[in-house]
């Protein structure tokens, strides 16, 4: 078996067709109907399905395909060790995380990072758990930074590393007439003008729990959005309250004028941690992210 004919094998897959897939890999047809002829003869089964909508793999197929995956994979973290051996302070690190972690918690590990050692290169992908967990199945990001339970699929392969426990707040501007109260019950913030997250998000669970357990549906949202910064950009003018992980606030509320009001929230905390694939191999790159996240979190684990 030649890489060329498996690298040719997952292009064709991804663009659906042969034709296509010459285009992508900028080759012909023949060549490309070559290669998938020849792993076929060589595993002696056949790997491609032809439909009138196009390609799909066989069984067969799928399997060779996530060995492909995982072969490309530990080639680009072998060359990321070789750079790192070249220069240890320089490399690639691709972080997945959702908004809110991101723009708090893995902003400062890369602020961090970023001064110790200026010549390690991110890339940060933002989403929600089950496209992150897709993400770093099939090798597009290195590791997660997430919240574990509420959505967190369940996988052998994944290994969830804890490094600190988060709860959640109802937080307001400085100038917002609730924060002048001293005592507040849930129910009394039903009707207010709320910044809310989708449904669908870890936070948006946590706010249906907690609504739930006070009597009350989910709130009538004036604004929803998954931008932390927005939400902070809005709750500035002191007419939106909203709910936040407790740790965001340590890092978003630096020079914004934000409170926490004194609500509780019957709501269950949050354990965040990083997620890594079991049997890959950790680049030392990757390594040093892991240990300075492990750092940045150890005092926000012992306040707990």
């Amino acid at each position: 078996m030649k890489l060329q004919d498996l690298h040719v094998l997952m292009a064709v897959v991804q663009a659906g067709s042969m034709g296509k897939a010459a285009l992508l890999l900028n080759t012909t047809q023949p060549n490309i109907s070559r290669s998938i002829a020849e792993l076929e003869r060589a595993f002696g089964v056949r790997l491609l399905d032809r439909h009138r909508r196009g390609i799909e793999p066989t069984e067969c197929g799928r399997a060779l395909l996530d060995c492909g995956t995982a072969v490309f994979d530990e080639l680009r973290q072998g060359v990321k060790s070789i750079e790192f051996l070249a220069d240890p302070t320089a490399g690639e690190v691709r972080i997945g995380s959702t908004a809110f972690l991101a723009a708090s918690f893995v902003s400062a590990l890369i602020d961090r990072l970023s001064r110790r050692h200026p010549r390690i290169r991110f890339q940060l992908v933002t989403g929600y758990l089950e496209t992150l967990h897709r993400d770093l199945g099939e090798r597009k990001v290195d590791l997660l930074i997430v919240r574990n339970g509420g959505g967190m699929p369940a996988d052998e392969r994944l290994h969830f590393e804890f490094l600190f426990e988060d709860s959640y707040v109802v937080a307001a501007g400085a100038n917002n007439p609730w924060t002048r109260r001293r005592n507040i019950h849930l129910s009394d913030l039903a009707e207010e003008r709320w910044i809310l997250p989708p449904r669908e998000s870890v936070i948006g669970s946590i706010i249906t729990q907690a609504f739930r357990a006070s009597g009350f549906d989910y709130p009538s949202a004036t604004v929803v959005t998954d931008s932390p910064h927005m939400r902070v950009s809005l709750l500035e003018t002191g007419r939106f309250i909203t709910v936040f992980p407790a740790s965001a606030l340590t890092f978003l509320a630096k020079g914004a004028a934000l409170k926490v009001l004194p609500v509780d929230l019957p709501a269950a905390r949050r354990p965040n941690g990083m997620v890594t694939v079991k049997d890959r191999a950790i680049s030392p790159v990757v390594q040093l992210v892991i240990d300075s996240a492990r750092e940045l979190a150890k005092p926000m684990a012992k306040r707990k």
